[in-house]
């Protein structure tokens, strides 16, 4: 593939750039480039300000809102909302759901669901792993039970990422326990988080924040129209489900961005008596991730070319398990040249699990206490959306065969 940007691509890229540069709150902006995430507020304003452009989905099909884009244009924007940085589309309802109910749904989930996805109008949240069952992600055993019109649910879920914010969640769940494989008897269910029954409970994270919860299910009724797909093939949805939320997990543009602001911040730090980027070792680590990151950066770019066979052919692509791989030990390695840059004045109290959202207090902090617990936080990145283990097997079995 031609891996030079065309003077089209080139001019869309600076229109991104312009039309974020005025439409992006002042507060928003000042809030991620200090390396925080945005509040649920910003999150949302920020979302439906690209839904109005039409840029929320351009990765959908048009009738749902989406663009008549290349792979490049649409890769083009991702970075540029990354880099700026400005919040991302929220990856629940526009990577997640989003393309699994085009792909699965029914008209009437489609009609009812997708421009709320894309607006932001519902936040959802993803209950797919539990207490031994987190990379076994097949031994599940949260139990849906049909009684009429409805399933029955009970169970538990847990490291839901944001469950406090949402208003919907989409499940995995057991429907069919003498199946003869695990995979053949789980169903995919959208819920409405305000169903009696349900309680959200929060997990504090080793960084401090309250970022992900436990979610239990104590005799919730869902109605049966709200069962995504095939009773009993719930597996054929999860597994497109995490084809494409490890594409999104390469986030190439939100590294490019992290290794800028390293560099100025390189050049003040100390480090033995003189700034940091003087050091050999530092500059050695520092130049083989940026070679590592324009690599991805090339792979990523194949892979979302082939989205739209994705997309109409209802298969997941193992080529997504190399970018989410690749992806994740690169943010970490960038988490890492942080703290060395920080030395000693990352040693700092973690965050209050009282606060809102990542749990920040609300004076601004400095960029030493924030790469601590981006270190801390970013350990699990290696393990959600399916282990590095599980990566590698999937990659075996699909590229080799074995």
């Amino acid at each position: 593939m031609e891996l030079r940007f065309t003077e089209e691509e080139r001019a869309f890229r600076q229109e991104v750039r312009e039309w974020i540069d005025a439409n992006l709150p002042a507060e928003t902006r000042e809030r991620m480039a200090s390396g925080r995430t945005p509040t649920k507020a910003m999150q949302v304003d920020w979302q439906k300000r690209l839904y109005a452009k039409g840029w929320a989905v351009p990765h959908w099909p048009v009738e749902w809102g989406g663009q008549p884009w290349s792979a490049i244009k649409r890769f083009i924007l991702s970075e540029e909302i990354q880099s700026t940085p400005a919040p991302s589309p929220l990856g629940f309802n526009c990577n997640m759901l989003g393309p699994v109910l085009i792909a699965f749904g029914t008209e009437e989930q489609k009609k009812f669901f997708l421009p709320k996805l894309a607006s932001l109008d519902l936040w959802f949240c993803q209950g797919f792993s539990e207490p031994g069952a987190g990379s076994d992600l097949a031994s599940l055993k949260t139990r849906a039970v049909r009684e009429g019109d409805h399933y029955i649910v009970n169970g538990q879920k847990t490291w839901t990422t944001l469950a406090q914010h949402a208003d919907w969640i989409f499940l995995l769940v057991r429907t069919d326990p003498n199946a003869a494989k695990q995979q053949e008897g789980i169903s995919f269910l959208v819920v409405d988080m305000k169903t009696p029954g349900i309680t959200v409970r929060p997990i504090i994270t080793i960084d401090g924040a309250h970022e992900v919860n436990e979610v239990f299910f104590d005799d919730v009724k869902v109605p049966v129209a709200n069962l995504v797909g095939t009773e009993n093939r719930g597996w054929d949805c999860a597994k497109f489900l995490l084809s494409n939320e490890r594409t999104g997990q390469a986030r190439v543009g939100a590294s490019k961005e992290r290794i800028r602001r390293l560099k100025l911040i390189a050049k003040e730090a100390p480090g033995g008596g003189r700034p940091i980027i003087e050091d050999p070792r530092f500059r050695s680590r520092l130049t083989d991730v940026e070679v590592q990151l324009k690599a991805l950066e090339m792979t990523t770019l194949r892979v979302l070319a082939d989205e739209n066979r994705q997309l109409s052919q209802r298969k997941p692509n193992p080529a997504s398990s190399v970018l989410k791989i690749r992806g994740t030990e690169l943010q970490q390695a960038i988490s890492e040249l942080y703290v060395m840059a920080a030395g000693p004045y990352g040693l700092v109290a973690p965050h209050d699990p009282e606060a809102d959202g990542r749990n920040e207090p609300d004076v601004a902090e400095d960029w030493q206490t924030l790469a601590q617990a981006t270190y801390f936080n970013w350990r699990k990145q290696s393990i959600y959306g399916g282990s590095t283990e599980i990566q590698k097997n999937i990659m075996a079995k699909a590229f080799l065969g074995l």
